[in-house]
């Protein structure tokens, strides 16, 4: 099991959009993670700086961030393009973590 992180940017004023979107994460998206080898996701966000902090649990080298050439993750990626900072192709703005500590 691998663990991974990375950062994105939550555009001003859309924590209560983005929230409720994730909320209502659509089950074939859910699914998708899933039967990828994603068995944890969570993402924080610091208030501060509209830094949203993910972190995944994953079966191997992959995660979510290998699943954007899937029909649902462009999809979602386009439904969520208005509330964060995104690429050329609705694909976040994304910046891999590297781990300097962990306790088990």
């Amino acid at each position: 099991m691998n663990r991974m992180a990375f950062k994105m940017h939550l555009n001003q004023g859309q924590k209560e959009e983005y929230i409720k979107r994730h909320n209502e994460i659509w089950p074939e998206l859910k699914n998708l993670l899933k039967d990828s080898g994603v068995s944890e996701y969570s993402i924080f966000l610091d208030e501060e700086t509209n830094t949203l902090f993910a972190f995944q649990k994953v079966e191997d080298d992959g995660g979510s961030q290998d699943l954007g050439k899937t029909e649902i993750v462009k999809k979602w990626w386009d439904f969520m393009a208005d509330v964060m900072k995104v690429n050329p192709d609705n694909s976040p703005v994304s910046v891999e973590l590297e781990e300097v500590f962990y306790l088990k």
